[in-house]
């Protein structure tokens, strides 16, 4: 059952995060070194969760699976101040300015109509299938169907796009990150009436 998160939850998400984005294409090309990546997510997660997400976003957490989303009209709420970025560049080092022509790429593809956006999901490994990553998209999807909105999101994990689809996600682009960076696949949820979902 997802709870409401607080920031004083931001040590747990951020290890639930860091574990779960180890394998992800996109992190592992922000963060390319084994030895190091593990923590500089967990800073990078705790960063933004502590930062942004929980301020101006709805928050979500199981034991061991963490979501955030935006609502409409929170988006520009949502994007990092001057001291958020500045902390976000110590944690990328050299990385930091593909990180930030990655996001203006990916913003490039976001939709223009009022939506709620999936910023981040991600579960434990230890503990994928076993439904706590799916209980966090359905009552993020909910929320967005009762306010009669679609929902979007960007996937870096090749594996994650037919899950999303099970949902009723379809891909709207596959971007080519810049800087030779890998793909990440825009898509779009229509809203679904309570019959629907």
């Amino acid at each position: 059952m997802p709870i409401a998160t607080t920031v004083d939850d931001a040590p747990l998400v951020s290890q639930i995060l860091a574990r779960a984005f180890d394998d992800d294409l996109m992190m592992r090309w922000f963060f390319p070194d084994d030895a190091s990546r593990e923590a500089a997510l967990g800073r990078y997660f705790s960063t933004i969760f502590a930062r942004q997400y929980v301020h101006h976003g709805v928050c979500e957490r199981t034991d061991d699976a963490a979501a955030f989303w935006v609502p409409p009209g929170a988006g520009d709420k949502a994007v990092p101040d001057a001291e958020t970025l500045q902390e976000l560049q110590s944690i990328l080092g050299e990385r930091a300015q593909l990180f930030r022509d990655t996001v203006q790429e990916a913003a490039k593809h976001a939709p223009q109509e009022p939506h709620w956006y999936l910023a981040v999901i991600g579960a434990d490994p230890a503990v994928q299938g076993q439904g706590q990553g799916a209980a966090l998209l359905r009552s993020g999807l909910a929320k967005a169907d009762a306010a009669g909105l679609p929902t979007y999101l960007e996937s870096s994990k090749p594996s994650n796009v037919p899950v999303y689809e099970h949902f009723g996600f379809t891909v709207l682009a596959e971007v080519q990150l810049p800087g030779g960076g890998p793909t990440v696949w825009a898509m779009r949820r229509a809203p679904h009436r309570p019959a629907d979902a």
